[in-house]
């Protein structure tokens, strides 16, 4: 088994370490790094995106009111998600900022039914399917199933060489019986990509012919299974939801990734204004690629929790274990978990700061979700961030107005980058910084809404990268940005738009295997525009347009995006 990690070598470049058998393709390959000097420079104008969600930690943050755990209660009707925006964007352009936003309830035309069959088309030879059906309403049970399927035959490169598809289904259900509830899922996906990479600078003087599709194809299976039971009793002073779940995931390369996972939340209402809860998680992973190895991780926050006035606080640990020993971390770790908030305003105004830090569980299967143009072989790592400071507010000042801001520090270990494979370029490789990662989180959102006319909201993220083996925060846009909004013209016609932002990110580009330049992507903008008009109580036709500034930009180093992307069909709700 390899791994790759970066080391500092002379004239301020470092590069990862491979295997052996590449260190024989590519002879003496670091003697000529010491000696070959990066040229400066070499932008990358407009190319594509793939986001995949950046993999943040985060510190959960308490509720404004001290109440006792809540849990959901049985559906009461049957929501129709027809004219909400789940499916906003077309694959593989995952421009996913890496923080959960304020809720916005998104606005339906005529809620009246909870199923519908969706269809359309568009170019790039691009058919977009789905499929929603879900149970009547009902005070003993819940039932649901959602079928997609999306493909474009070609894309921006080399036609057909840059195609990609995407099928899922997934079932879910749930029967209560007195103040329990019991539910299961079970999810299934397939996933194919091609490696077109193989554009962009040249990697050997001699001209490379076209690859045939059936070269560089990749497919993942995913499939997840999971059964659980909860308390529905809000009233009740213990509060519970244990999980058992199996995830797996294998990829066109024979890897496999099979993980067994646990989960329990549980709130126990010492009196009105205390509690004790403990959340905790648990993974079991058999990892096979060329090697087979086994990955657990194990951890538990148990924490006191308590309300006096306007202030809140919380204190506890987090205990955590992982068999992952990249770069010398030890097996175990204890972080803190403390947080206090005060209501400056009560319901309107709310400062809160805290210390905390967890190992954050890093998998095959979430890592191709961010990335699908992974190289065999790569070594997966879980994240060790803490200790953490973090600092923050929420504020609602006015009717429908919500703001919220965070600042975070945080000091990570085997924190993972992307970057460029140097015998296979169209590949990227997992990094690590073998000294260690600080990161400077400053995080803005904000949401708007009035009555039934409109949402709107905003959301930023800049990420300083404080990187000492590495370069470069590879494959890692210090700055994100979005702006969305939906708009009801008239009782007939949905408005949406989606505008995306994100700060070039870094790579390395390869000659003949050695080391020829920096690289760095243009920075992204990218325009969404959605309609959706109902044409009869049942019926209605949909519009979506991506990338409509046509923009050639590319998220990993030598992807470019489609560029103006449109699909249109029809929609039946029964």
């Amino acid at each position: 088994m390899k791994y790759f990690s970066i080391r500092r070598l002379s004239k301020g470049l470092r590069l990862p370490l491979v295997g052996a058998g590449v260190l024989a393709a590519a002879g003496a390959l670091p003697a000529q790094a010491q000696t070959t000097k990066p040229r400066k420079g070499g932008t990358i104008q407009e190319a594509e995106i793939e986001i995949v969600k950046d993999r943040v930690n985060e510190l959960g943050t308490a509720p404004r009111n001290f109440d006792k755990v809540a849990v959901p209660a049985p559906p009461k009707t049957a929501a129709a998600p027809a004219y909400t925006f789940p499916d906003f964007r077309l694959p593989p352009d995952r421009l996913v900022p890496s923080v959960q936003v304020l809720t916005i309830k998104q606005e339906e035309l005529t809620p009246l039914t909870g199923n519908f069959l969706k269809a359309g088309i568009g170019n790039y030879g691009t058919f977009y399917g789905r499929a929603y059906l879900h149970s009547a309403r009902s005070t003993d049970h819940s039932y649901g199933l959602d079928v997609k399927h999306i493909n474009s035959l070609t894309g921006p490169v080399d036609g057909k060489n840059s195609g990609v598809s995407q099928t899922s289904a997934a079932l879910t259900g749930e029967i209560y019986r007195g103040n329990a509830a019991f539910g299961g899922a079970l999810d299934v996906s397939r996933e194919r990509y091609n490696f077109y990479g193989y554009t962009g600078p040249a990697t050997s003087p001699v001209p490379q012919p076209t690859p045939d599709a059936g070269d560089i194809k990749q497919v993942f299976t995913r499939f997840g299974a999971r059964a659980y039971a909860r308390n529905q009793a809000p009233s009740a002073a213990l509060q519970y939801e244990l999980g058992l779940g199996y995830k797996y995931w294998n990829d066109n390369f024979s890897a496999s990734e099979s993980n067994v996972l646990l989960n329990a939340k549980l709130g126990y209402a010492l009196s009105d204004d205390s509690r004790f809860v403990l959340n905790g998680d648990a993974s079991f992973i058999t990892d096979k690629d060329s090697a087979t190895r086994s990955r657990n991780f194990v951890q538990v926050t148990p924490a006191y929790e308590v309300k006096r006035d306007r202030l809140n606080l919380a204190l506890g640990l987090t205990l955590g274990y992982s068999s992952d020993l990249l770069n010398g971390v030890s097996r175990g770790a204890v972080y803190p978990a403390i947080r206090v908030g005060y209501a400056v305003v009560p319901e309107q105004f709310t400062v809160y700061g805290g210390l905390g830090g967890a190992i954050q569980r890093v998998t095959r299967n979430d890592i191709t979700a961010e990335n699908p143009w992974l190289n065999q072989n790569v070594y997966v790592a879980d994240t060790r961030r803490g200790p953490t400071v973090y600092a923050g507010f929420t504020a609602a000042p006015a009717r429908g107005l919500a703001l919220n801001g965070r600042v975070t520090f945080s000091r990570d270990k085997n924190l993972y980058f992307y970057l460029s494979d140097p015998l296979h370029q169209d590949k990227f490789n997992l990094v690590y910084d073998d000294e260690g990662t600080t990161n400077v989180n400053v995080h803005a959102e904000a949401s708007y809404g009035t009555g039934e006319k409109y949402r709107i909201g905003a959301r930023a993220d800049y990420n300083r990268y404080g990187t000492r083996a590495l370069a470069q925060p590879y494959g890692r846009p210090e700055f994100q940005a979005t702006v969305f909004g939906t708009y009801n013209v008239s009782e007939k016609l949905l408005l949406g738009l989606e505008t995306y932002f994100y700060s070039a990110s870094y790579s390395v580009s390869y000659v003949n295997q050695v080391p020829d330049f920096y690289r760095a992507t243009s920075p992204i903008y990218d325009l969404n525009l959605r309609a959706d008009y109902r044409v009869t109580s049942n019926l209605s036709i949909f519009a979506m347009g991506n990338n409509l500034a046509n923009r050639q930009y590319q998220r990993f180093y030598r992807y470019p995006v489609k560029g103006i992307n449109i699909i249109g069909g029809v929609t039946y709700t029964f």
